[in-house]
């Protein structure tokens, strides 16, 4: 007796072909970047080893160096173990803000599945590099700060690639509600980063970046045999990237209220784009010149992608910073032990997942990316100075204002890494031409590293004159990413207000 087909394989027939293959890119490309910033976390982690309280570890059983640095790494055990671990991290951002913006530009020429799983195995060969040092011994500050400058420049292969694939296969219509759910693998990654980091950190730290390592060049080798880049390669309906010139005014405001994803994709075996796809897939394939990718200097002459990198430059700053800072300010104004603030400080990376969700949520339906991102930076201003003043006074105000700070810092970042990008990079003036996603999202992720390099470094400097400085610098920061989003917020007010006066003209006619 055969048994009936599996639940799982019955419900994968009755998907259309179209849906099948977007969601295995989601999955893929949602895992590809998980992993990659399942690499980037070890390091936080394992910093508390290279330079322990060895004090409380009882007295030095070799009775050859200092008590209180006994057990520490080398060269971490000295009094500026502080200024050499700013020297890792920096050595790593520094890298990866330079390369992003080279990295694009060979993303374009180059396939991106290629591209994405090279760049995956070379991340976890430097990665793993980092943890060897301590099976080797080593002991030179020089081999891990270039273990980090390759780490860096390796890494920047992975976001302009993924967001390529995911806006090749998903139109302007459900965009930013797709991404803002997909952005959540930032957050995935530091989480099961800091958990597979945290099981030999104490044992045998080399460990906590060899295992890492070895994950991301796995998922890295899974991403060369599976992913798709573009519908066309599988006979699948492209997306539709904007709407046609007469549904769209000049702000780019779409008055046409009808769904743009569902004019291109599958909705069902019988839908016109299915048989579309499906005659496409059997006929034979005529010879189509391939378009040239864009130039650096041209992706930078599309409208808004000068704003929107610049603003991504202030936003990350305090978006980084938190990241880096906020245990430290837990644990030095609210008086927290170093593990309570940390599992504290998580729950601002869960306000940034819910606040990527809202962002894209929002900017489907209104049509304005800008305006969401503005009207949420406005908010995040004074949210920010009640959290510094008001933000510690109970641990129920601590866990909602960390939500809510998350979530109005890290949505508009989240936005403009990934709809917005996509936007851009699939923009009208392109005629089509798709060569311009990796070097667009690489323009606008590499200014906004730029940021995240800078915002650390000067909460570094700020923090000795007090917290309420650092504060003020973040608001600052704040509000200059929302003055340089003001034009592009302009022309897509005017753009809606030009869709309200023709409605409202076809009601009086």
């Amino acid at each position: 007796m055969r048994a009936a087909l599996a639940p799982g394989v019955r419900l994968l027939r009755a998907l259309p072909r179209d849906s099948r293959y977007r969601g295995l890119t989601l999955v893929l490309t949602f895992l590809c970047y998980t992993s990659y910033h399942l690499s980037r976390k070890p390091i936080s982690i394992v910093k508390s080893q290279l330079h322990p309280n060895c004090s409380a570890l009882g007295p030095n059983p070799h009775n050859d160096s200092n008590s209180s640095t006994w057990c520490s790494w080398a060269p971490f055990d000295g009094d500026n173990y502080k200024e050499l671990f700013g020297a890792l991290d920096n050595a790593f951002l520094v890298a990866y803000a330079i390369g992003m913006f080279i990295s694009g530009i060979f993303g374009e020429r180059l396939p991106l599945r290629y591209y994405l799983s090279g760049g995956m195995v070379l991340s976890g060969l430097f990665t793993a590099l980092f943890g060897l040092g301590y099976f080797w011994d080593i002991h030179v500050l020089w081999y891990f700060i270039i273990v980090q400058v390759c780490n860096g420049l390796v890494q920047t292969t992975g976001w302009p690639s993924v967001v390529a694939c995911v806006g090749n296969w998903f139109g302007k219509g459900k965009r930013g509600l797709i991404m803002g759910i997909w952005n959540s693998h930032t957050s995935v990654g530091n989480i099961l980063g800091s958990l597979i980091a945290g099981v030999w950190v104490s044992s045998a730290w080399g460990l906590s970046f060899i295992v890492p390592g070895i994950i991301i060049a796995a998922v890295g080798i899974i991403c060369f045999f599976f992913l798709v880049e573009y519908p066309e390669d599988v006979g699948c309906s492209p997306p539709l990237h904007h709407m046609a010139s007469d549904e769209e005014d000049a702000g780019g405001v779409t008055c046409n209220e009808k769904d743009p994803e569902a004019v291109t994709s599958n909705e069902g075996p019988l839908s016109i784009s299915g048989q579309s796809s499906v005659n496409r897939s059997n006929s034979p394939k005529e010879p189509v010149e391939e378009p040239e990718a864009i130039s650096f200097l041209g992706a930078l002459r599309i409208p808004g992608v000068v704003e929107f990198s610049l603003c991504l430059l202030f936003a990350k700053l305090v978006s980084y910073t938190f990241l880096y800072w906020l245990p430290l300010y837990i644990v030095n104004v609210a008086h927290f032990s170093a593990k309570e603030a940390g599992d504290l400080s998580t729950l601002f990376d869960v306000g940034g997942i819910l606040g990527g969700i809202f962002a894209g949520l929002i900017s489907d339906y209104t049509g304005g990316r800008a305006t969401t991102c503005c009207v949420m930076l406005v908010v995040a201003a004074p949210m920010l100075f009640l959290y510094n003043h008001v933000g510690q006074n109970g641990i129920g105000t601590s866990i909602a204002m960390l939500i809510v700070c998350g979530a109005l810092v890290n949505g508009p970042y989240a936005l403009i890494t990934t709809a917005v990008s996509a936007d851009l990079g699939t923009h009208e003036s392109l005629k089509g031409n798709a060569k311009a996603l990796s070097t667009v999202t690489a323009i606008i992720d590499g200014t906004g590293s730029i940021g995240a390099a800078l915002g650390p470094l000067l909460a570094g400097l700020i923090s000795p004159t007090g917290w309420n400085n650092v504060f003020y610098m973040l608001i600052a920061a704040d509000v200059l990413a929302c003055l340089l989003l003001a034009r592009v917020v302009v022309k897509e007010v005017r753009g809606w207000c030009g869709c309200i006066a023709r409605k409202r003209g076809f009601k009086e006619f």
